[in-house]
């Protein structure tokens, strides 16, 4: 199988993704709240690879939240959104990104599972993996949290754009 078709594509951005997220937990103190649920997030990305990483043929040998990603993997990420989200006041227009480290760290994440989901849709649709897989829909709330988790993060934001009038009090 060639480097560049579709399965080895998707779980490259999984492995990506990990390593993106390892770097925003080597931003945060050991142990904190933040380091645990990144490091539970990158456990759960290895049963992403897993399973992306396994031939169709070769499927039914997985097992669930083992090597194949369950309903309850995608559904668990619900709350934490829901926790996190009420920790700031969510920004009503898009934000540069870049107030923290962190939360930058935790933005290119975010980017790179948003990479790593449109390589899965695209797995999807070539036949690599299976549409009841739930792959597609967990990445896709992993990279909402990882959003929120910025936000968290960087307590205060940066518009992207200046009101007429308004000065930049980030300066």
């Amino acid at each position: 199988m060639r480097k560049d078709s579709t399965g080895p594509m998707a779980y490259g951005a999984i492995d990506e993704s990990v390593s993106a997220l390892g770097l925003a937990r080597a931003e945060v103190a050991r142990g904190s709240e933040l380091d645990e649920l990144v490091i539970r997030l990158q456990r759960d990305l290895f049963v992403v690879g897993a399973e992306l990483a396994t031939a169709p043929e070769n499927r039914a040998k997985l097992t669930d939240g083992t090597s194949r990603v369950t309903a309850q993997m995608v559904s668990a990420l619900e709350p934490i959104i829901d926790d996190v989200t009420t920790r700031y006041t969510p920004p009503q227009e898009f934000v540069l990104p870049g107030e923290t480290r962190v939360a930058a760290a935790l933005d290119v994440a975010r980017t790179v599972v948003r990479r790593a989901e449109r390589e899965a849709v695209a797995a999807t649709a070539a036949g690599w993996l299976d549409a009841s897989s739930h792959i597609v829909p967990y990445l896709n709330r992993l990279a909402d949290l990882v959003f929120t988790l910025a936000r968290w993060q960087e307590g205060e934001f940066r518009p992207v754009r200046t009101r007429a009038g308004v000065q930049d009090t980030h300066d």
